[in-house]
């Protein structure tokens, strides 16, 4: 290296750099000293991890490019989350974005972790020209089955929406809805609208059912969110259902019929 840096010196330059043929970069890499070559090693892994990232990220809008080089301009991505709990309603959620949104690390829902679920929910907010959410509670599933239910949810997702999409990305489903549309399984692992209202009916749902949790805490809905868990089964059977309690569902339907025995 020309000028004899220290390595804290090198350290702090090498976070400033962004692209590998830069030249400070190719200096430090014919530095023989073992601090700056362990240096370079990590800025390189930091690199292509990052660059696998933006990769994953642009192929996830593989299918909102497709649809715009066939003319449609206002794509909502709709899903849901709450299908299988025996507690707490089922939520969707639909979400109109900007063709410049950005948002690497997006993904399924149930692939990111709480805390980073909270902040990309703030920043999909910001950035969405629209969202839409539809709520179905209990006494609703239980009298049309889970499957209409969502279906119920997703439109009510779309009609709260401020403008009218021109077509549709759904996860796995298919609407009765006079709008073109695109059902993908795995739909919110594959495309950005779709995964963006993941997170949004993701983070909705979990609000709701902690504020459950806190009226009847003794089912920790705020821990499972619903879902059968040994904890919610104990419960069930010492304390009975709540009103949030998807009473067509086994094994809540078999814990009612003995109650009421």
């Amino acid at each position: 290296m020309k000028t004899a840096m220290s390595i804290k010196e090198i350290s702090s330059k090498l976070k400033t750099i962004r692209e590998p043929d830069d030249l400070f970069l190719q200096e430090c890499r014919e530095d023989s000293r073992k601090g700056v070559t362990d240096l370079v090693s990590k800025w390189q892994r930091a690199y292509e991890k990052e660059r696998q990232v933006k990769d994953a990220f642009t192929e996830m809008t593989e299918f909102e490019r497709q649809l715009r080089k066939q003319g449609f301009s206002i794509l909502a991505g709709i899903d849901e989350v709450g299908r299988g709990p025996l507690a707490g309603p089922v939520v969707t959620s639909a979400v109109i974005l900007p063709e410049s949104f950005y948002l690497p690390g997006l993904n399924d829902s149930k692939k990111i972790p709480e805390s980073k679920r909270e902040l990309f929910y703030e920043m999909i907010f910001k950035e969405a020209l629209s969202i839409g959410v539809g709520v179905v509670h209990s006494e609703v599933i239980d009298e049309i089955n889970i499957y209409q239910a969502t279906k119920k949810a997703m439109v009510a997702a779309v009609n709260d929406l401020s403008e009218l999409p021109d077509h549709l990305l759904i996860d796995a489903m298919e609407l009765d809805v006079p709008i073109p549309q695109l059902s993908l399984i795995k739909g919110d692992a594959r495309s950005i609208t779709i995964s963006a209202a993941s997170i949004i009916a993701k983070v909705t749902r979990d609000r709701m059912m902690k504020e459950y949790g806190e009226e009847y805490p003794e089912y920790g809905f705020g821990k499972h969110m619903g879902y059968g868990t040994s904890q919610h089964l104990e419960a069930l059977e010492k304390h009975g259902l709540t009103p949030w309690h998807r009473r067509s569902f086994a094994p809540v339907k078999e814990i009612a019929a003995r109650t009421k025995d």
